[in-house]
Formats: structure tokens, sequence, C-alpha cells
């Protein structure tokens, strides 16, 4: 007999998400998003987000087992996020895991959410090799990670975004060159049509101390596109919006490819994996493919669907966690909203510092 089902549930921001996997094979998900409730106010309203998670739960839990064909009395393990997220978001996935693992007799996992990012390529490509570096880019993270064996050891940090991080990036010079929300998707759409060599922005961190080598800064970034911007508006000239999306895209691809290539190269890791939302952007996946292919570095990358928020990456880190006989979650588990990154299982109690088991 197989390792049994887990059921993942993610409601760390605007995605409320499902997800079904046993022995490390995906079986069904379901995601809803929020997304359109929140572009009016050009970024997630966590109050707005928090709501949405509670009246989408239950349907996507359905929708996932529907997928799968599965009941849930098939279901022999819940795992949920934990954090990193925002807060009322949060709050509401982990109860209704609870609720679920205690209506079903099952053992609760708190999951932290980078980590699935991670372990959602596994459902395309299979096992992570030991070891392996992981460029995690999305809306609110940028790191550089060393993994090894994720269900059971600590993750090391190589670097990480000192202030923005990509995807904020993204967003908020997509506001300023007038592109709607979600601004990566936009951006990304927007930069096929212009020159990325029109305009030249800065590199940031590519040339600084060796210590920030692997560290990643956009808050530069940002602030320069903005005054390109805004000194063509001042002049009264026509903003060239496609050129501005592709050289702002081509400068983000660059520090990130550049940076994920080096480090797989100083540590003598023969694969990057690329994962996050950020990973669905054309250009940072082009570029990785063509830097990793000229130094003989194995590139994985999950599909687009598996790169934005959902259920199915939390449930393959709930199944890793099951099969290497991880100890459950404690019935006082609660969230950290602002978790750092150490470990995949993340069960944090209200007394104390988080516990990863």
């Amino acid at each position: 007999m197989g390792s049994p089902v887990v059921l993942g549930i993610e409601s760390s921001c605007d995605e409320t998400g499902a997800g079904l996997v046993r022995d490390g094979r995906l079986l069904g998900h379901t995601v809803a998003s929020s997304m359109d409730e929140h572009a009016r106010f050009g970024g997630v309203v966590p109050e707005i987000a928090a709501r949405a998670h509670l009246h989408a739960l239950t349907p996507v839990v359905r929708g996932a087992l529907a997928d799968a064909g599965l009941r849930a009395s098939d279901i022999g393990a819940v795992a949920v996020t934990t954090g990193p997220g925002l807060s009322g978001a949060l709050q509401v996935g982990l109860a209704g895991a609870k609720g679920l693992a205690y209506a079903l007799g099952v053992p609760l996992y708190g999951v932290h959410h980078l980590a699935g990012h991670v372990a959602a390529d596994t459902l395309a490509h299979g096992p992570l090799p030991d070891p392996c570096v992981v460029l995690i880019v999305s809306g609110g993270h940028t790191s550089l990670l060393l993994v090894r064996d994720l269900a059971r050891d600590r993750i090391v940090h190589l670097g990480d975004t000192v202030d923005d991080a990509a995807g904020e990036c993204f967003d908020k010079v997509a506001r300023v060159f007038g592109l709607p929300y979600p601004g990566g998707p936009a951006m990304d759409r927007t930069a096929r049509e212009g020159d990325p060599r029109a305009v030249h922005f800065p590199r940031p961190l590519t040339a600084g101390p060796p210590e920030k080598r692997f560290a990643f800064s956009f808050s530069g970034l940002k602030t320069a596109a903005a005054r390109w911007a805004e000194s063509h508006r001042a002049a009264g000239r026509p903003l060239p919006v496609a050129d501005g999306a592709a050289a702002l895209q081509e400068a983000v691809a660059d520090v990130l490819t550049r940076k994920a290539v080096a480090a797989c190269t100083e540590h003598g890791v023969g694969t990057l994996v690329v994962v996050g939302g950020v990973a669905a952007n054309s250009r940072v996946r082009t570029l990785a493919e063509e830097r990793c292919a000229a130094v003989g570095i194995t590139l994985r990358v999950p599909p687009l669907r598996l790169c934005t928020d959902n259920g199915a990456m939390i449930a393959a880190v709930g199944d890793l966690l099951v099969r290497a006989g991880a100890a459950p979650a404690p019935l006082d588990v609660c969230i950290d909203p602002s978790a750092p990154l150490e470990y995949a299982a993340l069960h944090p109690v209200a007394a104390g510092r988080p516990v990863a088991v």
C-alpha cells in the first residue's frame, strides 16, 4: 500500500488553492483567485482577500476532490500554509485545515509557503536533485537557496532581496507606466512589442562587494524606471511603454539569471530550479535556459499553472513530510505571517518561535 493522499490548502494571499498529492504525483487541484476584486485598488487588500478565502475554501476543496475523482474519506493527511502571508488570509486556511483534519481524524502539517513553491517543481519533474540551487522569484520574495533534502534538511540562504522583490518591482513600475494590475503579466505582454536595448536600466548589486554577490535589490531599478517615465511626461513626449517594459524586464531577468548561474557554478551544483510567480515571465525563462545551457547546468522550471500560488504545491510538501516520517503539527499550531524560510515544515505555536520538524 502506498502513502496516504495528502490534501494541501493554500491561502496566503489572493489565491485560494486546494490540491491532492500522493507519492509525489499530483492527483487533482483547483484554484480560485480574488485578483479581480483587488484590481481597482492596484494591489491586494487584506480584508477583501480574507473574505474571498472564506467563501472559496469549501468549493476549491470539493473541486480538487472532483478533479482527482476522490472523496473526502480518501484523504489521509492535511497540509496547510502557516506562513508567511497575510494574517487574515492565513487564518482562514488554517482554520479550515484544522476542521478537516479533525473531522477526518487525520494528521495536520504546517507548511512554509516558499517551500511549497520549491516543491511545486517535483510535481512536474520528479524529486529534486541533492543538492540543487533554487531561485525563488515572486511578488514578495526573491531568494537564492541551496536545497538538499527538502523534507529533512535546513534550507541554506545564499542571498535574499534587501528591499523590493522582483515581482514587486514589476507591479509598481507597471502602475507608473499605466499598465493594469497585476503588473507582472501586463509587463510581459507589453514587452513583446518593445526593444529591450532602447533604455539602459541599472543592474543592481551586480558589481558590489563579495558578500552581496548573491543578494538582490530592485528598489533602485524601480526608481530608475519611474524617473525615466517622469522625464518623458515632463517634456511632453509620448511614453514608449513597450520599450520601457522590455528594458525593465531585461534588467530584471539579467540580474536574476546571472546571479543564479553564478551561484550554481560557485557551489558546484549542476541543477538550477526557478520557481514562484515571476518564474512564469517569458524573458526570465528564456534567459535562464540560454545561460544554463551555455555552462552545462540543468534548468528546471515548473509549468505555468504551478508557478503561481496553488494548493498542489502545499500538498507536495505535505506528501514529502509524510513520507519522511516527520511529526505532525501540534494541536495549538498557529500562523506566522512573517516566518523566515528555514525548513519546509512550519509549526508555529502562540507561546514561542516557529518550530520546524
